[in-house]
């Protein structure tokens, strides 16, 4: 391969992992727009006891989402576009649904059922990242262990507040 091919591909990969990058900041920024002036409502609602103060929320998910990037990017640069991008693809479109029908529209438990497809959806993609790059697959198990943790909290507020 010459030098310029070289660097053409270089670059592409690093296009790529922006796209990415663009991906998962859409999905979040849709996200976002379901919590815009929603804060004192979810301050108002009834929590279990091990709530997380809402302060961290915005970390984790700032991380989380660098990691599904970087993982969907992973399995891109081995396999192209195929089956395991496609769950990548539907778990990021039900990751973004969740916090309006959450927060914007309080459907509690509406959105703790999307939360159950969003988790199945997760557990699919794992399974078909570890067939093709199993850091890939690695990096979404924190994504993964935080949905779970939000289901257990999304179902305990349904409960405390419905």
């Amino acid at each position: 391969m010459e030098i310029s091919e070289r660097n053409q591909h270089g670059a592409r990969q690093w296009w790529a992992l922006l796209g990415f990058a663009a991906a998962v900041f859409v999905a979040a920024a849709i996200g976002g727009l379901g919590v815009r002036g929603t804060g004192a409502e979810y301050a108002a609602l009834e929590q279990p006891a091990w709530a997380p103060p809402s302060w961290l929320f915005g970390p984790v998910w700032t991380l989380l989402y660098a990691l599904i990037a970087l993982a969907g990017w992973l399995v891109w640069r081995r396999v192209g576009f195929g089956a395991a991008l496609v769950a990548w693809t539907v778990q990021l479109v039900l990751n973004a649904i969740w916090t309006p029908l959450f927060f914007g529209a309080g459907r509690y438990g509406l959105a703790f059922a999307e939360l159950v497809l969003l988790w199945l959806a997760i557990a699919v993609t794992v399974v078909l990242f570890d067939r093709v790059r199993r850091l890939a697959a690695v990096l979404l198990l924190p994504y993964w262990a935080w949905v779970t943790f939000a289901g257990a909290l999304n179902f305990a507020i349904w409960r405390l507040n419905g």
